[in-house]
């Protein structure tokens, strides 16, 4: 599914297309996403102003004149701009069309993201209000994570995927960051030292950078908003290679389910 990386690419690659534009009209083809899409945002729409384009966790916050719309991708979905006249593919559930002849092409062939409109504070939304720190933040270090971990017996691997922990760290750059940092994805949150968290919270802030510069991580079907794929896939040193050689000792790469998601660890590089 699209994680924090792969997100962050998509924003920056519409936000100087919408900012600033007038929606001229809502197209909505499909309403049976996660949650359904409003009958009354072709209504609600039309004439607004897209002021902003930001991110929040893995979600899409549009800000317009009078609020908000929020859009999540949840397992496969992608945003492209497009010609509103662009020739449909299926799974095209709807076009927010601007006044400039362009469109913003919302695809989603698993129909498990949403898009949400609200007139609320954005960030009081239930979906937003307990989210954690962003992982770019400087609010987000090791010190951190070693006091919200204290007696923790959660496997550290469950404790950095967890969105009121920190948002944004999903099950690829959770394996890759523990990886590099040679901890052990079963320890117990509460045995890891304040030494090793200042490492580990270093090492995701390098990851997730180095994976937005590189356009995220293409696995199956994910492209950016131009239609390229995400290269960071060239660098993985360890999701997704269950039973290959580890690059650092030459042992066979270990896999388990921790939290319902596949995990993959060298026995011996980390502890």
């Amino acid at each position: 599914m699209p994680e924090l990386p792969e997100v962050e690419t998509i924003k920056r690659g519409i936000a100087s297309h919408l900012e600033g534009q007038i929606i001229k009209s809502v197209l909505v083809r499909e309403t049976r996403l996660r949650w359904q899409v409003t009958d009354k945002i072709n209504i609600i729409l039309p004439k607004q102003t897209v002021i902003s384009v930001k991110r929040r966790a893995k979600y899409l916050l549009f800000e317009c004149d009078k609020g908000h719309i929020l859009i999540h991708l949840g397992m496969s979905g992608n945003l492209q701009i497009l010609p509103s006249n662009t020739e449909l593919k299926k799974h095209d559930h709807v076009d927010i069309i601007f006044s400039n002849g362009q469109c913003l092409r919302y695809n989603d062939p698993r129909r498990f993201g949403c898009i949400l409109w609200t007139e609320a504070p954005v960030f009081e939304h239930k979906l937003l209000a307990n989210l954690g720190p962003e992982p770019l933040e400087k609010t987000f270090n090791g010190k951190y994570l070693y006091d919200r971990a204290k007696k923790r017996q959660v496997a550290i691997k469950n404790f950095i995927m967890d969105s009121k922990i920190v948002v944004g760290v999903g099950n690829i750059y959770a394996n890759e960051a523990l990886f590099t940092a040679r901890i052990s994805p079963e320890r117990a949150a509460g045995k890891v030292s304040l030494n090793e968290y200042k490492r580990l919270a270093d090492i995701i802030k390098k990851t997730l950078q180095v994976a937005i510069k590189m356009g995220g991580t293409t696995l199956r079907n994910f492209t950016d908003s131009a239609g390229n794929p995400g290269y960071f896939k060239q660098t993985l040193q360890i999701y997704g290679k269950g039973g290959e050689i580890c690059s650092q000792c030459g042992t066979i790469i270990h896999t388990k389910k921790i939290g319902q998601r596949m995990t993959y660890y060298c026995p011996i590089c980390q502890r």
